[in-house]
């Protein structure tokens, strides 16, 4: 029997809905994104007759995540997708209409062609995190934005900018102090973050980020796994005997990741010698220093899935020059 399938578009407010069950049309409706709107969707589903279901939506923003949550908690399977899949999916079809409403129906086909792997929540010690570490790398954005301003900032301006960024550095500090905090009262985060910051590179701030993000390492069967999660992967452009790009980083994946990781590659560049010797061959092949910082990303990535897969602190002794 085949599963009913529920493709969600989803904003702040709504959620677009488009139920299809076996080869009918879908059902489509529109409900809010919010408890009120979770209530009139099981109501819906039960008019419908609909029992077990397969979820799917897209992995644009943070608006999804208490509708997957509510809807895996009910014990349907939940699926959150990355948006470049869902679109070369339509673009496959060359589908022309694009609202919101279209756009539920083409998730709902899409998750019923691909039958994408099943989302499973984070842990709530995870999930605070998670979010703590994104504030964090919010508020250093801020007040860079902010030291950008002050320069071509008029006099009348330079005070009160001034007296922004103080407070934010506070609240940054405090952030900082609140995410130690929360780790330390986990074993399991505690124990992950020693390893990470056992690698050269790798800061007590840098690690946790980095950890909130991966706390499902386990999940990925390989680093190379890991490093696509991380958008860490290299993406060749070649056809035939005219076109032949530059290979670059695939960039479809965690952007978060992608952040956390770039400071302690440049700090590894600096101070690991057996990096520095690596890089040095890379360069001598003609790669670009951009190049280099993001293969640099790469090999982090794959030095950590084998530091926490290992349960063991990391032995430079380990790191060889060699690619």
């Amino acid at each position: 029997m085949t599963v009913p399938i529920l493709g969600i578009d989803v904003s702040k407010d709504t959620l677009h809905l488009a139920l299809v069950k076996g080869e009918s049309r879908p059902q489509k409706k529109t409900v809010t994104n919010d408890a009120t709107g979770f209530a009139q969707l099981q109501q819906w589903l039960s008019d419908q007759q609909v029992g077990q279901l397969h979820a799917c939506l897209e992995a644009t923003n943070t608006y999804g995540q208490a509708i997957a949550t509510e809807l895996y908690q009910q014990g349907h399977r939940v699926s959150i997708v990355n948006p470049a899949r869902v679109q070369g999916f339509a673009q496959g079809e060359l589908s022309r209409t694009k609202n919101d409403s279209a756009d539920a129906a083409t998730i709902a086909r899409f998750c019923a062609a691909m039958q994408p792997k099943t989302w499973h929540p984070l842990t709530p010690e995870a999930d605070e995190l998670q979010q703590l570490t994104r504030r964090l790398e919010m508020l250093q954005r801020m007040i860079g934005q902010e030291k950008n301003r002050l320069g071509t900032a008029t006099v009348t301006l330079q005070e009160e900018i001034e007296a922004h960024i103080e407070f934010m550095q506070e609240q940054f500090t405090k952030l900082e102090h609140k995410i130690q905090q929360h780790i330390e009262k986990y074993e399991s985060l505690n124990q992950a973050l020693e390893l990470l910051v056992s690698i050269k590179g790798i800061s007590t701030r840098s690690g946790s980020q980095i950890l909130a993000e991966i706390s499902r390492w386990k999940e990925f069967r390989s680093a190379r796994q890991l490093a696509a999660y991380a958008g860490l992967t290299p993406q060749e452009k070649q056809s035939g005997s005219s076109v032949h790009g530059k290979t670059r980083l695939c960039k479809i994946g965690n952007a978060h990741l992608r952040r956390a990781l770039y400071f302690p590659a440049l700090t590894s560049l600096r101070w690991s010698p057996p990096i520095q010797a690596w890089a040095e061959q890379l360069r001598a092949k003609g790669k670009t220093k951009m190049q280099v910082v993001g293969a640099v990303m790469h090999k982090l990535v794959r030095i950590i899935y084998g530091v926490l897969k290992s349960g063991k602190p990391f032995d430079p002794a380990l790191l060889m020059p060699n690619p």
